[in-house]
């Protein structure tokens, strides 16, 4: 069990990707996507994972979050049981300075969406924006995956 600190970031160009340091398919479903609990699955290239997350904080940038890896076979399984929707991206990770950027460039509903995170040892933590980086979206409702779910990107 923890508690996840992180800023969101729409981004500007697809520089990250000569950046990237790794390169990872992803598959997501929402066993339950309530604002106050998440209950994700995910296949990340052929591990599985269950994570619970609570509600964000006022300014969206803290949250509880508990992830378990499971088997790639259960996971599938449980998808099945997910709600309408599902995400799919590829998350590339670019480390600037002392951080880890998580780049994500989703697919299919939510294709040309392109959103950058950053974990912070603390809210008020200092860290160098690239110059990929563009606006803010951190505590920004409509750009959580749980969300995209259901309202994808191409019907905004």
């Amino acid at each position: 069990m923890a508690t996840e600190i992180e800023r969101k970031f729409l981004v500007k160009s697809t520089d990250f990707k000569q950046e990237a340091f790794q390169k990872n398919y992803i598959k997501q479903g929402f066993l339950n996507s309530d604002k106050k609990r998440v209950v994700r699955v995910r296949l990340k290239d052929n591990t599985g994972f269950l994570t619970i997350k609570g509600a964000s904080s006022a300014n969206g940038t803290t949250r509880f979050e508990w992830e378990k890896e499971i088997d790639k076979k259960e996971a599938e399984s449980l998808f099945d049981l997910c709600e309408k929707g599902s995400i799919e991206k590829y998350r590339y990770l670019v480390k600037i300075d002392n951080h880890i950027f998580e780049v994500d460039e989703f697919l299919g509903d939510n294709d040309g969406l392109l959103i950058a995170e950053v974990e912070l040892e603390n809210e008020n933590e200092s860290f160098t924006k690239p110059e990929w980086l563009g606006k803010e979206v951190t505590g920004d409702a409509k750009y959580y995956n749980s969300n995209l779910s259901k309202l994808p990107y191409k019907k905004w």
